[in-house]
Parts: C-alpha cells; sequence; structure tokens
C-alpha cells in the first residue's frame, strides 16, 4: 500500500472516529438534558413533598391540640361518661367513670364485657346494643353497689358525617335528689299518719279555700266521702249545708288579718246528721312557692 493510500485509510478512520465522537456528544448532550429535566422535575416534587409535609405537620399539630383540649375536657368533667366503638370495646372514659367500671389507661380497646362495673344491672351492654341498632335513646335510674342513685343515660355515637360509630354511656348522680324525695315522702307519710290519728276533724284547704284533703275522722264526723268533699269549695260542701255565716266570716274576715284563730265557736244544724256544736281552729301556712295552705280544724262540742 502507499503512502497516499494509507493517509487516505487513516483520514477515513479518523472521520469515523470524529462522527462517533460527535454521536456521544449528542447522546451527552440528550442525556444531560434528560438528566437537568429529571433535575426540574425532582426539584418540583420535593417541593409538592415539602408542601404536604408542612401541610400534615399543620394538621398533626391541630390533631395533636384537638387531641389535648378533649383529654383536658374529658379529664375535668366530673361526671361518669364512656365512649364504646360499634362492637363495645373501650374507647374513651373520663376519671369518674374509671372509678365507676373500674378502669384503667390500658383498658382502651378493650371489650366491656370484660369490664366488672359497679353497675347494679344486668343488661346493660344488651341496651347499649339496642341503642346502636334502634337509634332510640334509654334512660333509667340505677344504683351502684355502695347504693348511690344514678341518671343512666345511652345515646348512639354519632362521627362527624353523621355514622353511628359506637355508643355514649352517661350517668348523672341524682343520689341527693332521689335521697330527699324519699325524705319528703317520709316526712309526708308521717305527717299524714299524724293526721288521720287526731281526735279532731281535719280540712286542709287551699287559698281560694277548696278543699284539698281531709282526715278520716272529718269523714266520719259529718258523714261524707273524700270523693264528696276534695276539690270543692268548703262552702259547697253537703249540697251548701256548710255555707255557714260564721264560717265564712272566719275564713274570708278573721283569717286573713291574722295567721292563727282558736276556738271558733260554730253552733249550726246540718239537714243530714242534725245539731252540732263546733270549736273551730284555722292556721295558715305559707308555702315556699308564696302560695298558702289553711288548716282547719274540727272539734266537736258535746250538746248535752
Amino acid at each position: 500500500m502507499s503512502g497516499s493510500q494509507e493517509q487516505e485509510a487513516t483520514n477515513q478512520d479518523l472521520r469515523a472516529a470524529n462522527e462517533e465522537i460527535l454521536s456521544s456528544n449528542e447522546e451527552l448532550q440528550s442525556t444531560n438534558e434528560e438528566l437537568q429535566t429529571a433535575k426540574e422535575e425532582i426539584q418540583a416534587t420535593n417541593e409538592e413533598l415539602s408542601t404536604i409535609n408542612d401541610e400534615l405537620y399543620r394538621r398533626h399539630a391541630e390533631t395533636m391540640q384537638v387531641s389535648n383540649d378533649f383529654q383536658n375536657l374529658l379529664s375535668s368533667i366530673h361526671i361518669p361518661i364512656l365512649m364504646l366503638e360499634a362492637d363495645l370495646r373501650i374507647r374513651r372514659f373520663t376519671p369518674t367513670a374509671a372509678t365507676l367500671f373500674n378502669l384503667i389507661p390500658t383498658d382502651i380497646g378493650r371489650p366491656l364485657s370484660d369490664i366488672k362495673h359497679n353497675l347494679n344491672i344486668k343488661d346493660l351492654e344488651a341496651q347499649i346494643l339496642e341503642v346502636i341498632s334502634t337509634l332510640i335513646l334509654k334512660s333509667q335510674e340505677v344504683q351502684d353497689q355502695a347504693g348511690h342513685w344514678y341518671d343512666l343515660r345511652i345515646r348512639p355515637y354519632r362521627t362527624l358525617d353523621d355514622r353511628i360509630d359506637g355508643a355514649v354511656v352517661v350517668l348523672v348522680e341524682i343520689d341527693a335528689l332521689k335521697r330527699s324525695a324519699y325524705e319528703l315522702k317520709e316526712a309526708r307519710d308521717y305527717a299524714e299518719a299524724i293526721v288521720q290519728t287526731v281526735r279532731e276533724g281535719l280540712v286542709i284547704l287551699d287559698s281560694h279555700l277548696t278543699v284539698l284533703t281531709a282526715n278520716q275522722r272529718f269523714y266520719t264526723m259529718f258523714q261524707v266521702s273524700p270523693a264528696e268533699t276534695e276539690n270543692v269549695s268548703i262552702f259547697e260542701l253537703g249540697n251548701g249545708q256548710w255555707n255557714i255565716p260564721q264560717l265564712r266570716s272566719l275564713l274570708e274576715e278573721v283569717l286573713p288579718e291574722n295567721s292563727q284563730v282558736d276556738n271558733f265557736y260554730i253552733d249550726h244544724v246540718f239537714e243530714s246528721i242534725g245539731p252540732k256544736k263546733m270549736s273551730l281552729n284555722a292556721r295558715k301556712m305559707v308555702l315556699t312557692d308564696g302560695g298558702e295552705r289553711i288548716l282547719l280544724s274540727i272539734e266537736e262540742i258535746d250538746c248535752t
């Protein structure tokens, strides 16, 4: 091969190498552009992730704040409140509920059936499931094992999107009210027993002089029944036989000016039972609501 031919071959090799270098350069340039694009996409993605992360952090902070507020609210409520899942697993409870249901923090998530509570009620779980099923609220009076009274209320647990996701059990203590009612009944029964055992006839009137009640001695003395006497004006008793001028004077004129009247004598002939001489004592009683009652005692005087 001559020198010129060798030179031509070398030039061809150089041109081929140069073309390969140009092609490689173009590929590198393209790759660099793709890398730049990928870098920009990654940067945009990082910015989006940063924004999402900031939003998640904000929401987490808000959730933590709401959770803290809710926990402090539950801790400060002195009412037993028990929140349950739809399957009656324990969701949350107040400190007073912890005492009443024998709960500790690790009981959250446990079935209510695993807990031995202090309420004297056998079908609590069945009632809760019924409320979840029917959405009908339940309320009843129950006692704990120490004898304290509560108003037990069961209502569905509703989510913000109005789904039923369990139940809320609330117990309002009514022990003082219940005992006051019991003591009031005892006092009323005691007073009624006294009224029924005294030898005088007793009549209790309201401020309009209508008979509210009378004792058995009164009914026997004047031969009338409670149905004929109660809720009737005293002056209309016995078809008007009690419309006695002296009695009307006592109740409408004398008593309003005095808190009590003693030994007020009346001599009257009743159509059905004949003449009677009576000594009347009257007392005004002011009620806590400002109303008035009149206690009228009637002692029969022997006419012989």
